[in-house]
């Protein structure tokens, strides 16, 4: 499954909430039930650790990547692991104004983005593995030191991205979350 607003799951099973601790840590109201899968991935209590657990994490499985599976695709249609690694740099992007907007109070609210849009005017295939690499580090550095300014009042602030609810330490476990969803998808059908 490859992450898209525009289609939001409506619920998930109660027993998700219940079984994973960063779903303990955030109330059901503090975000769309879409991001669920997301949250429930997250390993961390404590969003900066987990932030900084996950660098590490992303460095290694992309250097362990064989050169000649960059601009692989599974199948017709889809996006290659070069793609899909842009997109959790992208994502992170998005997610971290999200959580600034929101630790602020800005209740403006943020329309949501098209990932399919994104994706082929990335120009993620020509990359090398260095930039890319050296693009997360610099997007996720940002995450680390922008999580590391909050206060717990400010992780609770909630705000509204893509017509729900959001608060702050939500997006904060959906930027791990989603990382992880995506190696599981890079695990799982491209390597």
């Amino acid at each position: 499954m490859v992450f898209n607003e525009v289609g939001i799951i409506k619920f998930l099973p109660q027993f998700i909430f219940k079984r994973h601790r960063m779903l303990s840590q955030v109330q059901e109201a503090e975000f769309n039930s879409y991001y669920g899968i997301y949250i429930a991935k997250a390993e961390q209590p404590n969003i900066v650790e987990g932030l900084q657990h996950s660098k590490q994490e992303f460095i290694d499985f992309v250097t362990a990547i064989p050169a000649e599976k960059w601009t692989y695709a599974y199948a017709e249609g889809k996006w290659t692991i070069a793609e899909v690694l842009q997109h959790i740099i992208d994502t992170e992007r998005i997610f971290a104004y999200r959580a600034l907007r929101f630790a602020r109070n800005d209740k403006t609210p943020i329309m949501g983005f098209e990932q399919d849009n994104y994706v082929p005017n990335s120009n993620a295939n020509q990359y090398s593995i260095k930039a890319m690499i050296s693009d997360f580090e610099a997007t996720r550095n940002n995450s680390i030191s922008l999580f590391k300014s909050f206060t717990p009042e400010m992780l609770t602030r909630i705000g509204e991205a893509s017509g729900s609810p959001m608060s702050a330490r939500a997006a904060g476990y959906i930027l791990t979350g989603h990382q992880k969803h995506h190696f599981e998808v890079i695990q799982e059908r491209y390597l």
